[in-house]
C-alpha cells in the first residue's frame, strides 16, 4: 500500500504493507479449502473471509494518515478519487478480462451445467469493467450463485473499497473525531447485531459478495466500521516501540484466519462463531493495525519481505480467483479430496504468486506510473 508522493516526508508504515500481503496469501488458501467444504461449518481454515475486514481497517488507517491533512492544502474530492481510480482500476480491468477468459475456458456454463450465451458473458464483462454489481440471478449472474461479480468474485470488496473512498472524499474526512467515533461505535454495533442474529445464515459476517438478502447491508456495515475505525486510529496516532511487531502481527493474522468454525454443542452453526467474528473485527484487527504501525523494519530481510508482500498483495488478491473457478470445476467434477490434490494446490499457489508478480511488474505498476504522469 504505497502513499502518494506528497506524503513522502511522512514516516512510511512498511510493516502494514507486509501485513496486507500476509492476509492476501491467507485468502488464497482459504479459497482452496472452500472447494472441499460442504458448508461454512466444515471448511478447514475457516475464517479467511475476515481478511476483507482487516483490509478495510488498513485502508482507512493509511488513507486517513496520507490525506487528512491535505484537504486544507487544496486537495479536492475529484483529485482524491482520481488517485484512487489510478490505484485500483488498472487491476480491476485486468482481473475481469482474465475472469472472462477463465469462464469461457471452463465452458461458459453455470455451476449446475446450464449453458450461458456469449452476450450474457459480455454483459457481465461490461459491468465488471465499470464496477457495477450484478443483481442476483440476473443475466449478468453467469455462474448462477448470486455473486456481485461472477467473473471475479473478490471484486465485491473493491466495490465497497470504492464506496469507502467516496464516503471519505465527501463526508468522513470532514467529521470531527467525536463524530467519527460515533460512526465507529454505531456501525460496529450494527455489524455485531447482524452477525449474532444470523442474518448471514451461518452466524458469521461473511456478507457482501452478493446483493441477495442482507448481503449488501452486511457488506456496507463491514466497510463502514472497519474503514472508519482505521481512520479514527490514524488521527493523532502516536507510535510506541514494539519489537518483532511484524512477526507478532503475522502470527495473529494466520491464527485468526486459520481458526476452525466455532460450533455449538451439537456441532452445528452457533452464535459463538458470530461472537468470534465480531471480536476479531471490532477489536483484534484494529489492534493488529496499531501494533503494525508501531513496529519498524530493522534489517534488510524484514524490509525486503514487507516490500515484496506489500507490492504483491493487491495483484495476488484480485487475480487469483479465476484460477479458483477452474480449480473448483476440476475438483467437483471429479469428486476429489484435498488430501489427494494438495500438491496441485501448492503448484497453483506458486503459479499465482509468479503470475501476480509478472502482472504487477509489467502491467500494473507501469500503467499506474503512466496515468499518474498524465493525469496528476
Amino acid at each position: 500500500m504505497s502513499l502518494s508522493p506528497a506524503t513522502a516526508l511522512k514516516p512510511r508504515y512498511d510493516l502494514l504493507d507486509g501485513l496486507r500481503g500476509v492476509a492476501a496469501v491467507m485468502v488464497i488458501w482459504y479459497h482452496f479449502f472452500e472447494g472441499f467444504a460442504t458448508s461454512p461449518v466444515d471448511q478447514r481454515m475457516n475464517h479467511g473471509y475476515l481478511a476483507v475486514d482487516f483490509f478495510f481497517v488498513l485502508s482507512g488507517f493509511v488513507i486517513g494518515y496520507a490525506y487528512d491533512d491535505r484537504w486544507r492544502r487544496g486537495l479536492t474530492a475529484g483529485g482524491f478519487m482520481l488517485r484512487r481510480v489510478i490505484r485500483l482500476q488498472p487491476m480491476v480491468v485486468f482481473s475481469v478480462i482474465l475472469g472472462a477468459a477463465a469462464y469461457l475456458l471452463q465452458g461458459s456454463v453455470q455451476w449446475d451445467g446450464t449453458p450461458i450465451p456469449l452476450h450474457n458473458v459480455l454483459i457481465a464483462l461490461a459491468l465488471g469493467l465499470f464496477m457495477i454489481p450484478a443483481l442476483p440471478f440476473s443475466m449478468a449472474d453467469v455462474r448462477g450463485n448470486g455473486e456481485m461479480f461472477s467473473l471475479n468474485g473478490p471484486a465485491w470488496s473493491l466495490f465497497f473499497e470504492y464506496i469507502g473512498s467516496v464516503l471519505y472524499a465527501l463526508a468522513l474526512h470532514r467529521l470531527s473525531t467525536r463524530a467519527l467515533r460515533a460512526v465507529v461505535v454505531l456501525s460496529g454495533l450494527g455489524l455485531a447485531v447482524a452477525a449474532c442474529t444470523n442474518l448471514s445464515g451461518a452466524y458469521h459476517i461473511g456478507f457482501g459478495w452478493s446483493m441477495a438478502d442482507w448481503g449488501w447491508i452486511g457488506g456496507f456495515l463491514r466497510l463502514l466500521f472497519s474503514f472508519s475505525a482505521g481512520m479514527l486510529m490514524s488521527r493523532g496516532f502516536k507510535a510506541v516501540r514494539v519489537r518483532g511487531a511484524f512477526w507478532i502481527c503475522s502470527a495473529l493474522i494466520v491464527a485468526t484466519m486459520a481458526c476452525p468454525y466455532v460450533t455449538g454443542a451439537d456441532g452445528g452453526p452457533s452464535v459463538l462463531n458470530a461472537l468470534y467474528d465480531s471480536a476479531c473485527t471490532l477489536f483484534l484487527f484494529p489492534a493488529i493495525v496499531w501494533l503494525g504501525a508501531c513496529g519498524s523494519v530493522t534489517d534488510r530481510f524484514s524490509a525486503g519481505t514487507c516490500s515484496f508482500l506489500g507490492r504483491l498483495s493487491y495483484p495476488v488478491y484480485i487475480v487469483h480467483y479465476p484460477a479458483m473457478y477452474l480449480f473448483y470445476a476440476w475438483v467437483w467434477g471429479n469428486a476429489l479430496t484435498f488430501d489427494s490434490v494438495w500438491p496441485v494446490c501448492v503448484a497453483i499457489f506458486v503459479g499465482i504468486i509468479i503470475f501476480a508478480w509478472l502482472v504487477m511488474r509489467f502491467y500494473d505498476e507501469p500503467v499506474r506510473r503512466y496515468l499518474s504522469r498524465k493525469l496528476l
